[in-house]
């Protein structure tokens, strides 16, 4: 059976949402409850700030710490030094602590996927969950010289568990295209027509086009801003959105970016949204790539 119709019937069924839209609902909530604060550090999971996801930075903690202690297990055990069987246990630990800013920053952006994504990050999780158990008994184990055996079978079986994660991750990643920008269209380079003046009233938002690509042209303060229609987090129509005051709030997720500019204001999305330069010539509103 080929990789991807392997992993698609291990992903793709629909008794997993039993267990993925309670989930996915309780951690919006858990953050909804803490108001502002709750918003800031739903932002900074999600790695608004950072400009990218957050969660690949902390995956590369544990992948790392742990690869280097399955080593230092193995070149202990051929030696019997004792330094390297501590360094083992140290990296484990290590691996932990990188573990748990993974999970943070993973289940808050998972929170946020929905469908086939939704289901497939979700045994990425339970995956990687058990990878960690795992390696937290290893780490207890070794405590206890007599059975670092033990420890280091915990490990290992972690590690494999761990890869296995590793590849539903870049299926996410690359498949799925989560955490990938949804709005990277070719923009016209010179001043092209989008649509005429009178469509768009002051106050109000469409979806236009110039040339082949999908514009969002929203007039506020008898000014007219133009961003990509398709939203950088997971390609939402920001046309059926929310206008706000000098913002725009994405029907799928809730990320809300300015008009002026397209910078995040509030996440999911962690990557500005694309802007153009507009102006209005002979009853035209006309939009080229870059900002004004």
């Amino acid at each position: 059976m080929p990789r991807s119709n392997a992993l698609s019937v291990l992903t793709d069924q629909p008794a997993l949402d039993a267990i993925a839209e309670p989930l996915s609902q309780a951690v919006r909530d858990a953050y909804a409850s803490a108001g502002e604060t709750g918003r800031q550090l739903k932002n900074a999971a999600h790695g608004v700030w950072l400009g990218h996801p957050l969660h690949p930075v902390f995956t590369d903690l544990p992948i790392g710490a742990w690869t280097t202690a399955l080593a230092l297990d193995a070149t202990a055990a051929a030696t019997h030094d004792r330094g390297m069987a501590r360094a083992a246990s140290v990296a484990v630990g290590v691996g932990l602590i990188g573990a748990l800013g993974a999970a943070v920053s993973g289940l808050t952006d998972w929170s946020e996927t929905s469908g086939q994504t939704r289901r497939t990050g979700l045994v990425h999780g339970l995956m990687n969950l058990t990878a960690t158990s795992l390696f937290a008994a290893s780490y207890v184990l070794r405590k206890n010289r007599s059975r670092r055996r033990a420890a280091r079978s915990c490990s290992t079986i972690g590690y494999g568990i761990a890869m296995t994660a590793a590849y539903l991750g870049g299926n996410l990643v690359y498949d799925r295209r989560v955490g990938v920008t949804h709005a990277d269209v070719d923009l016209p380079d010179d001043f092209t027509p989008a649509a005429p003046s009178t469509a768009v009233a002051d106050g109000t938002m469409i979806r236009a086009h110039a040339g082949d690509a999908d514009i969002l042209l929203a007039r506020q303060h008898g000014h007219v801003c133009a961003l990509v229609h398709s939203c950088t987090h997971m390609g939402g129509p920001l046309s059926e959105g929310t206008l706000k005051d000098r913002s725009v709030v994405c029907p799928w997720h809730g990320s809300e970016f300015a008009l002026a500019d397209g910078t995040v204001l509030n996440g999911p999305a962690t990557q500005n949204q694309p802007c153009l330069a507009v102006r209005e010539s002979g009853g035209q509103i006309e939009v080229k790539a870059g900002s004004e």
